[in-house]
Order: structure tokens, then C-alpha cells, then sequence
């Protein structure tokens, strides 16, 4: 795009016939805020000469302060007084200060109700809990393997700490502070790979990463529970994918599967997606190692302590609709019981999780459809968010911190950063009247319908992101990330591959259209066909 004075910028040396991405040219949002510091990029600008401030480095010095700023916002609830017996430290939640402060993580409570702070082996140690009417059942860690032994490893340092501390060496706070510091510490790491996975996976267009490193769902929620650690390991996966690794692809799938199941999502849109270009190979080797990873960390546990592995399924079995979730909104807005009524202690709602899985089933199909059918096959990305969307739509369970696995796909998917930014200001916000809502109204908190109007209107901002995201699909002319003859940076074997269906495809969920990619005599894909429709010349 020319810049101010009509001129395009010229390309630096060594970026070749492909030019990256200039966000001040290419993005009026940027070019406005540009001024500031002297406008977009002009003409004899030297791209990519920098020896020091790169990209990568002032992306992940954004992705540093953001998280600083995280850490602060949770420091309200690790804050100590000498409210104990003979005047002893303890936590500072007087009068709720964890909902006032808005500073609310999982990660404390979490520390005593899993007997972290007695460095207890998660999934062999049990607790008795007391329901609300009365009943006593056995609890064990709820997590996920991967994630409660992250909690067990890091309560394992925080003694350390403690010990440490004692001795004089160390600086000191009570174990639940240092507990938080430690698991805080892994989450950032955590989340400074994905924004690094990311720019790696944006290919040409490396700046878009600084929506992830400077999102609003990071600055609240990346120290709200430990979905980091997934959102790492899935684009991690990606990003071996994307350079034809399927094996190690498929080995970090299976560990992030053991951390949460949100990475098990890419497996879906790989599947449709190698359908359509005949790379099933690719997919089937993705496919065993992820298998053998999640078998590997999961089976010795399964073995030694069958009750305490189930139980992450047993509660998520039971467990009714989340405040977040559409169907906990249309019960707060109209009084409905829900599909099962009121349930017992220990009663699974057999009725909302098939609900729940079929209206999931059904998103599946959509997206399958649309997958097989659009004019040009689309990018793994896209379909992801649209697959992980779906999925949290019509879940009966969406934390707060799930919103986290919805930033770097969908910077990856939809480039488009004033849409990105609204969505992502007011997913932020819900945490403000959520923390009100479960203040209580008679607290001086908020009405439950303040809370759920606030989420539906995240439900729709985030839903017309998926609707640019089909637009694209249908219209890949559209789709920023496609400029310049640029197919998929994650595609790994799927970049640039010709469309090769299997013949047992009827006709109906065949591509539509002509196809933009053909293939050479070498087999590689090659240019845009000429003419092709919903492709710009």
C-alpha cells in the first residue's frame, strides 16, 4: 500500500518478493495511533534492519509489561495481615476483598482445598467435602494430569522457598503467597510461548502477535486459573504442524490434551482439512502420537489411583450449567428450571449434557460443511476458532479463563485488529460485574442479570468475529491473511496443497466453484488460478 506521499515502502533485503506486513500502512487503526511517534512508515524506511529491537523482541517486551500488569492485579488478593492467633500473618480477604479488589484467582483457594500446602500427592490423596444438604463425598484433585501435577510441582518449589526463607536467604511470605508467585511465574512463561508461536505462525505478518501479547483477556485472566499452560502447548503443536513435523505435532497435542481439551480441537480441523486435500497420512501419524502422549501421561496415574484420575470426569459430569454459559442465561432472564430440574447432590443433569453434546455434534457438522464446500480450502486456524467457539457457545461450562484459548487463534484466523480489540475489551469487562454478581446483592453486589446481560454481549461480539471468519472462508479475497499469494504459514503440508477429495464425497460437500490452487508436475502447489472465484487479482 503506498504510504503519505504515494509511494509503496521498499523491501528490505532479504525479505524477498514477499514483503511483510507494514501495520501502519496496512491498518487505518495503526496509522492514526502512528502519529504519535511520527506517522506510518515512509518510503526509504530499512525493514528489517534493526539488529536490536526486532519484532520478536519488542513483541515479547510488550508480552512482559502486560503480564507485570496481570501479576499487579492479582497482588490485592496475596496480600497479607496479622489478623492470626497472636497476631500471625494471614491472607487479606477481609470483606471479600477478592470480588471488591477484583483480584480473584483459583490458584489460592486452590492451594488448601487440593492439601497443596501439605504436599499431598494429587490424584492419591483424598479429602471429605460436605455438600450443601448435608451429604459427604470424597474429593480428589479435579484437574487434568498435566495441570495437577504443574500445581504439585509448583507447591514442591514453594517449600523450597519457604525453606529458603526460614534460613534467611530467600525473601519470606506465608507458603500460599509463594505457592502463587511460583504457579505465576510458570503461567507467564507459559504465555510468552504462545505470543512467540504465534509470530512465528503469522508468517509475514509478525506484528499481529502483539494482539495476543497486549490482549485484554491476558491482562485479566492469565493468572486466573491455569489454561496458559494448554494454550502453550496447542500452539506449540501448531507451529510443529506448520513446519511438517506431524509426529511432534501430534506428541504435544496429546500432552496439551492432558492439560485441558482444548488442543484436541486441532485435531477436528486437521481432520477436515487433510480430507479435503487427500493428506491423511499427515494426519494419521498426527493422530498416533498425540494417542501415545496422552496414553503415556495419563495410564500410570489411571493405574496407581483410578479413583483419584476419575475424578475430573465424575465432576465434570455432574457439574451444572457455568454462570457463563448461554443456557444459565436464558435461565436468569426468564426463570426456567433448566432441562432437569433441581437436581441432588451428586446428581449428574443427564438432559443438559446431551443437549450440550449434541448442540456441539451439530457445530461439528457446520463447520465440516463449510470446510469441504468453500471455493478455497481454508486455513487450519480458521476453522479451529470456529470449531473452539462452538464449543464454548454451547458448553454448559465457560470459565472465564477459557477465553484465553480463543486470543491467539483468532489474531491467527482474522487479522483485523479494530474487531479484535472490541471483542477482546468486552470479554475483559464481564469480569468486573461477575465479581460484583458473586459480591451478592446483599453486599452492595450486583443483580445476577447484570452479570448475564454482559455475557451475552460477549456471546455476540465474539460471534461476529466467527462471522468475518466464514465471510473470509467463502470470500478468501477478503481474508488479510491471504494477501500476496500467501496460502497457509500453518498449514505445514496443507500450504499450498491442491484439493484431492476422495471420490466417495458426494457431490454436495464438494468445493464449490473453481479451485485457487492447482498442482505442478512436482507435485507442489501452484500459483492462484487466474479468475478464480471470490479471489482478488
Amino acid at each position: 500500500m503506498p504510504d503519505a506521499a504515494g509511494a509503496r515502502p521498499a523491501a528490505a533485503p532479504g525479505l524477498g518478493p514477499e514483503q511483510r506486513d507494514l501495520p501502519t500502512l496496512a491498518h487505518p487503526a495503526v496509522a492514526q495511533l502512528s502519529t504519535a511517534i511520527g506517522g506510518p512508515v515512509g518510503q526509504h524506511a530499512q525493514i528489517g534492519s534493526a539488529r536490536f529491537w526486532t519484532p520478536l523482541r519488542v513483541v515479547l517486551a510488550l508480552a512482559v509489561l502486560v503480564l507485570a500488569l496481570a501479576w499487579t492485579g492479582k497482588a490485592a488478593c496475596i496480600q497479607q495481615y496479622p489478623g492470626g492467633p497472636d497476631g500471625t500473618q494471614v491472607l487479606d480477604w477481609r470483606d471479600s476483598r477478592q470480588y471488591v479488589a477484583l483480584c480473584y484467582s483459583d490458584t489460592v483457594p486452590l492451594y488448601g482445598a487440593h492439601r497443596l500446602n501439605e504436599l499431598a500427592l494429587p490424584y492419591k490423596t483424598s479429602w471429605e467435602q460436605e455438600n450443601a444438604d448435608g451429604t459427604v463425598v470424597t474429593r480428589y484433585m479435579e484437574y487434568p494430569v498435566v495441570t495437577g501435577m504443574y500445581q504439585y510441582a509448583a507447591a514442591v518449589v514453594a517449600s523450597v522457598w519457604a525453606e529458603g526463607a526460614r534460613e534467611g536467604w530467600l525473601p519470606g511470605a506465608l507458603p500460599v503467597v509463594l505457592y502463587f508467585n511460583v504457579v505465576a511465574l510458570g503461567l507467564a512463561v507459559a504465555w510468552l510461548l504462545t505470543v512467540r508461536c504465534t509470530m512465528a505462525l503469522a508468517g509475514r505478518r509478525p506484528w499481529d502477535a502483539a494482539l495476543v501479547a497486549l490482549s485484554p483477556i491476558a491482562l485479566v485472566h492469565v493468572f486466573t486459573n491455569f489454561d496458559a499452560i494448554a494454550t502453550a502447548l496447542t500452539l506449540l503443536a501448531l507451529l510443529a504442524w506448520s513446519r511438517g513435523r506431524s509426529a511432534t505435532s501430534g506428541l504435544l497435542i496429546g500432552l496439551g490434551a492432558a492439560a485441558k481439551l482444548y488442543p484436541v480441537f486441532l485435531v477436528g480441523a486437521l481432520l477436515v482439512l487433510c480430507l479435503r486435500t487427500g493428506r491423511l497420512g499427515s494426519w494419521a501419524r498426527m493422530l498416533v502420537a498425540a494417542i501415545a502422549a496422552w496414553l503415556a501421561v495419563n495410564l500410570p496415574v489411571r493405574v496407581l489411583y483410578p479413583q483419584g484420575w476419575l475424578e475430573f470426569f465424575r465432576l465434570n459430569n455432574e457439574r451444572g450449567m457455568d454462570p457463563d454459559s448461554i443456557y444459565n442465561v436464558v435461565r436468569s432472564f426468564t426463570g426456567w428450571p433448566g432441562f432437569d430440574g433441581v437436581l441432588a447432590a451428586g446428581e449428574s443433569p443427564r438432559i443438559l449434557n446431551a443437549v450440550s453434546l449434541g448442540a456441539f455434534l451439530l457445530v461439528c457438522i457446520a463447520v465440516a460443511i463449510i470446510a469441504l464446500t468453500a471455493p478455497r480450502r481454508p486455513r487450519v486456524t480458521q476453522l479451529m476458532l470456529l470449531l473452539v467457539v462452538g464449543f464454548l457457545i454451547t458448553n454448559k461450562v465457560w470459565s472465564p479463563q477459557f477465553s484465553l484459548w480463543l486470543v491467539p487463534l483468532a489474531v491467527l484466523a482474522v487479522p483485523r485488529y479494530r474487531l479484535l480489540l472490541a471483542w477482546m475489551v468486552i470479554d475483559a469487562l464481564v469480569w468486573v460485574p461477575r465479581m460484583y454478581y458473586y459480591l451478592g446483592t446483599g453486599s452492595n453486589g450486583l443483580p445476577e442479570q447484570w452479570f448475564t446481560a454482559t455475557v451475552v454481549l460477549r456471546d455476540i461480539a465474539i460471534l461476529v468475529v466467527c462471522a468475518v471468519v466464514v465471510r473470509d472462508i467463502y470470500r478468501p479475497g477478503e481474508d488479510r491473511a491471504r494477501q500476496h499469494g500467501r496460502d497457509d504459514p500453518a498449514g505445514g503440508p496443507l500450504d499450498h496443497a491442491p484439493d484431492a477429495p476422495p471420490r466417495w464425497l458426494p457431490r454436495w460437500l464438494r468445493p464449490r466453484g473453481f479451485q485457487p490452487w492447482q498442482a505442478t508436475r512436482n507435485g507442489d502447489a501452484g500459483e492462484p488460478v487466474a479468475g478464480a472465484r471470490g479471489l482478488r487479482a
